[in-house]
């Protein structure tokens, strides 16, 4: 068991999860889509058969609007079918998202494995619902669950490529309100209301033996379109960096050192499609077909580096820090995604089988 957790604690010190949240907050104002990802290598590896490692992770993730920026938030409201293009100033919405996510993976066989992520989402925002004015909103409950079935393709003693396929199931809420009767929009709501798929690549490889190893993973989500008529843009995930153990005499520490990559297409719906007037606080038709429309001010790229600490406490169980900083950000006048923060435990059980 010794040797185990010595890997996982080498290996695992960093590297990504790619963990996708949407938070409600209340229709007819788009504040985007929020997501805060970090590869933690015990959630992409396969472990020993038998073996159960889970992770207990925590994200901090505050969204704000750029400097200076008056914004192009439209409202899209996915229950009455329509879109209304809008320039509004955001300068006072920002939305701070909280999950807690409980990960487990599982080793089948020596090469097979099974995770399941099940989070939890606590979303709190100042939000235009429809009008001028922000209004405070809070919403919290359970995310979509993601299951994966990964395989090691290449295990050697110093290096592994693991391939997966997640599927993530509609577990969230897709029916909260905003106000009233009316939807929160579609990017705001705690679930997609559909099901995605998710294939991934992991790689790691030891440079130095028990002293520093290098990582990379990538990723890709499709989501159908759900009951509502709207579809989640594809999102692509990309992260590399290295694990280093600083000393020879503190084989407890690592440190880990990453660059994380993300490109989300627009997102897009079934609407008609209106004009938002701010002096009469009112909408102009535009168009009246109902027509699979881009929701503009979705869909971004984004690229952080984080830097991060594990800690292997006592070989009991390993605790990890990571922060998330921006270094590239375009997310089409939408809110833009801040400073990050991960916290998260690591403890492995054995099962079945194996030994100690």
């Amino acid at each position: 068991m010794r040797k185990i957790w010595c890997s996982v604690l080498f290996i695992g010190g960093a590297v990504g999860t790619v963990l996708s949240m949407f938070w409600p907050s209340p229709v007819t104002a788009s504040c985007g889509s929020v997501s805060c990802f970090v590869v933690i290598g015990t959630q992409q590896q396969v472990p020993m058969k038998g073996l159960l490692t889970v992770n207990a992770i925590y994200n901090w993730t505050p969204m704000e609007a750029s400097s200076g920026d008056g914004g192009r938030i439209p409202f899209a409201n996915q229950g009455a079918g329509t879109l209304t293009l809008a320039n509004l100033n955001v300068n006072r919405i920002e939305t701070t998202t909280r999950t807690a996510t409980l990960d487990l993976n599982y080793g089948l066989t020596e090469r097979l494995g099974i995770q399941v992520s099940i989070p939890y989402k606590h979303v709190e925002s100042d939000a235009q619902i429809g009008g001028l004015t922000p209004v405070p909103y809070s919403e919290r409950g359970l995310g979509d669950i993601r299951a994966t079935l990964k395989y090691n393709v290449l295990p050697t003693l110093r290096s592994m490529v693991v391939l997966g396929v997640g599927v993530d199931f509609p577990t969230g809420s897709y029916g909260r309100f905003a106000q009233g009767n009316t939807l929160a929009e579609s990017t705001l709501q705690i679930g997609r209301g559909t099901f995605g798929v998710v294939p991934m690549i992991y790689q790691t490889y030891e440079l130095i033996p028990h002293r520093l190893n290098q990582f990379a993973m990538a990723s890709y989500r499709y989501t159908a379109k759900n009951s509502d008529g709207y579809k989640f843009g594809d999102e692509v995930n990309a992260s590399l960096g290295v694990n280093i153990i600083p000393l020879e005499q503190t084989p407890w520490l690592v440190l880990t050192q990453q660059v994380n990559f993300r490109w989300m297409q627009n997102d897009a719906m079934d609407a008609s499609l209106f004009q938002f007037n701010p002096l009469t606080n009112s909408s102009i038709l535009l168009d009246p077909a109902v027509k699979f429309r881009a929701v503009p001010t979705t869909g971004s790229t984004y690229v952080a580096y984080s830097p991060g600490i594990m800690v292997n406490a006592f070989n009991f169980a390993s605790f990890y820090f990571i922060a998330q900083i921006p270094i590239h950000r375009d997310f089409n006048g939408n809110l833009e995604q801040q400073i990050s923060y991960i916290f998260g435990m690591t403890k492995s059980f054995q099962v079945l089988g194996g030994s100690s």
